[in-house]
């Protein structure tokens, strides 16, 4: 008995001890299941990556706090031969044009993102970044609007700035300004830096009312010249036309600023202002399918939308009548995206976008990513909107479409730009293992720095042409990314695929942010 017992009870701590392990290897098997059904990717990093980004297109005289160091200052003469100081700003892309509608667009998207999450972003610790990143934007735009009806459009020219390949630092291409004024009017670009400012009021009302302040004085002088003096911007700057023209033309842009200054302020000429041109700027009228830096309807529709939710019962019958025909063009986007409006025998008559075989939007080869960041950014946006109002997407094919599965959809898309694609490659450059390392970009593809000078067309032979990776790695930015077979050549010259821009990556600011949030809530749940 003696014997037996001393064998048997270590054999009993034994086979406990094993068991216990084997319950603790299950639960972590578990848990990590769990964490990978939902946690594709760190989109805190992706996150804080995509502001980093911001640092490198920076123009004008770089602060001490200056993350990015293979940039230096730059274009520290902008605007002296017209005798205004266009100091600052952003470069759009690759090359050193500083463009002022897309440069709008990108602090609005910011703004929007910030607005939106704000959160999000400041437990990610990267709230003061994101305030930089705007500020820089509307830093600029407060100098180049020097007077109720003028404002600084556009400093360089494309035409002399893509004949040379330098880092903006050794710049000696044109550093011509352009303007619009009552003469000249430029409603598109007056009217987004409108937005921009109106927006970026609401992200500072907090931090610095007297600079939010300021920003919504010029935000209500730019929106009333842009409206007052109708015209468009690339007829009065023909500069800008080859690069950035106004294909969709100004009346998107007046109802977006409109919006914008209507949640700015909560003043009522702003909502008026909106229901009474439904029509006439085709607010009420245009269904699309994309949604950009030209092309501002899908955006404004859905902001429509959401000001119809949060306050339906305060509103006259005939606002909330047009309100819903707003409501219907945005929700025509969404659905579009979703691809659940019905099959048409006639392509051209087909309502949903088009999809790569792995499922990414697919609206056209010349940086298609910007359209996707921005689909994306609404998706989520709206998803949100929806399950605060407690209400369901209705699509045509669809009965009732839960909030959820927008965000779903948008997920799948920010994670096909992460790597979740048939390359296994991230399009956001610097995030993940594999991603592109030619982009086409000036400063990151150029040496040089320390009194290195490279010429004009010397960069071309120097750095264009080479085939080795780029010196420096523009982290954060989001290239052009994939054609409609998904496939992707990583080569300097390959603009339309390998060239990011501003606007691609600032609305997944706002997408990474919301999707982060999703998988701490749900990490926080197991």
């Amino acid at each position: 008995m003696e014997f037996s017992f001393f064998i048997f009870k270590p054999l009993c701590q034994y086979y406990l001890r094993l068991l216990l392990l084997l319950l603790l290897l299950l639960l972590c098997v578990n848990y990590n299941s769990q964490l990978g059904a939902i946690a594709s990717f760190n989109y805190g990093e992706a996150l804080s990556k995509s502001l980093l980004y911001f640092e490198a297109q920076r123009s004008g005289r770089l602060p001490h706090l200056q993350r990015v160091k293979w940039r230096e200052s730059s274009a520290l003469t902008d605007g002296l031969q017209q005798g205004v100081d266009l100091v600052g700003g952003y470069y759009d892309a690759g090359d050193h044009v500083k463009f002022g509608l897309p440069m709008a667009f990108t602090i609005t998207m910011l703004s929007w993102s910030a607005i939106e999450y704000a959160d999000e972003i400041a437990s990610a610790g990267e709230r003061r970044h994101a305030l930089e990143a705007i500020k820089w934007g509307t830093d600029y735009f407060l100098k180049a609007h020097t007077h109720p009806d003028v404002l600084w459009v556009q400093v360089g020219e494309g035409s002399t700035d893509h004949y040379c390949w330098q880092r903006p630092e050794d710049m000696t291409t044109s550093r011509r300004a352009y303007k619009i004024d009552s003469d000249h009017p430029g409603s598109e670009v007056a009217a987004e830096t409108a937005a921009a400012m109106a927006a970026a009021s609401m992200v500072f009302r907090t931090w610095s009312p007297s600079y939010s302040a300021l920003l919504l004085r010029h935000a209500r002088e730019l929106f009333e010249f842009a409206d007052r003096r109708r015209g468009r911007y690339d007829s009065s700057v023909p500069a800008a036309k080859g690069y950035y023209p106004s294909l969709s033309g100004y009346g998107d842009e007046l109802l977006w600023a409109a919006l914008w200054l209507r949640r700015a302020t909560g003043d009522s000429q702003y909502l008026d202002y909106v229901v009474n041109n439904a029509y006439e700027l085709g607010g009420a009228t245009w269904a699309v399918s994309e949604f950009s830096w030209d092309i501002k309807y899908a955006g404004l529709q859905l902001m429509a939308a959401k000001l119809l939710m949060d306050e339906g019962p305060k509103l006259s019958t005939h606002q909330r009548r047009i309100l819903e025909e707003y409501k219907s063009k945005g929700e025509h986007y969404v659905c579009a995206c979703l691809n659940l409006h019905r099959p048409s025998n006639n392509s051209r008559a087909n309502k949903n976008v088009r999809r790569t075989p792995a499922g990414l939007l697919y609206v056209r080869q010349w940086n298609n990513l910007q359209y996707v960041s921005t689909a994306a950014f609404l998706l989520a946006t709206y998803s949100d909107h929806l399950a605060s109002a407690g209400l369901f997407l209705r699509c045509p094919t669809d009965a009732a479409v839960p909030s959820a599965a927008l965000l779903s959809f948008a997920r799948t898309q920010a994670d096909y730009i992460l790597g979740d694609n048939p390359l296994r490659l991230s399009y956001l450059v610097g995030f993940g293992h594999r991603y592109p390392s030619r982009v086409h970009h000036r400063a990151a593809s150029s040496g040089g720095g320390g009194g290195d000078f490279v010429g004009c067309t010397e960069g071309y032979h120097r750095w264009f042409g080479r085939n080795r990776s780029n010196p420096h790695v523009v982290v954060g930015a989001v290239v052009g990314g994939p054609d409609s077979a998904d496939g992707f050549r990583d080569v300097r010259s390959n603009f339309m695929q390998t060239e990011a821009c501003t606007y691609n990556t600032a609305p997944m600011v706002g997408v990474f942010a919301r999707l982060n949030r999703e998988i701490n809530s749900a990490i926080a749940s197991i």
